[in-house]
C-alpha cells in the first residue's frame, strides 16, 4: 500500500505544480489546451490543481503520521479527479487519452478498498 501511495503522491505533486504554477510549459499548454477543448478555463485547471495538491498532501501526511482514515480521504481525492479525468476525455478525446486517468483510478481504488480502516467501516 504504501507503494501505491508513493506513485499516487509523486504523479499527482507534479501534475499539480504544472497545473497550478505552469513552470513545465510544453505539458502546461498541452493540459490548457484539453480545457480549452472541454469549454474549461485557466481557472478551472487551476481549481482542479489545488484539488490534486490537496489529495497529494494529505497522502504524504498520511505515510508520515501513519494515519489510515487520511490514506482513504487522499485515495478519495485522487480517484474523484480521475473520475471527472476520464469523463472529459471519453466525451471529447479518445479513450487512449483517459488511459492514465484510469490507471489512477484503480491504483487509488486500490488504496481505499485494501485499507484497514475501509475494511472495518464497510465490511
Amino acid at each position: 500500500m504504501n507503494i501505491i501511495t508513493i506513485i499516487l503522491t509523486l504523479f499527482f505533486t507534479f501534475a499539480s505544480s504544472i497545473k497550478i504554477a505552469g513552470w513545465q510549459k510544453f505539458i502546461f499548454e498541452t493540459q490548457l489546451s484539453f480545457f480549452e477543448r472541454y469549454g474549461l478555463t485557466r481557472t478551472h485547471m487551476l481549481v482542479i490543481g489545488i484539488g490534486e495538491l490537496t489529495a497529494s498532501i494529505t497522502l504524504v501526511i498520511s505515510l508520515t503520521t501513519g494515519n489510515l482514515l487520511l490514506n482513504i480521504l487522499g485515495g478519495l481525492g485522487i480517484a474523484f479527479v480521475s473520475l471527472g479525468a476520464i469523463f472529459f476525455h471519453i466525451r471529447f478525446d479518445t479513450f487512449k487519452d483517459a488511459i492514465p486517468a484510469f490507471m489512477t483510478l484503480i491504483l487509488s481504488s486500490i488504496l481505499i478498498i485494501l485499507n484497514p480502516t475501509f475494511m472495518k467501516i464497510f465490511i
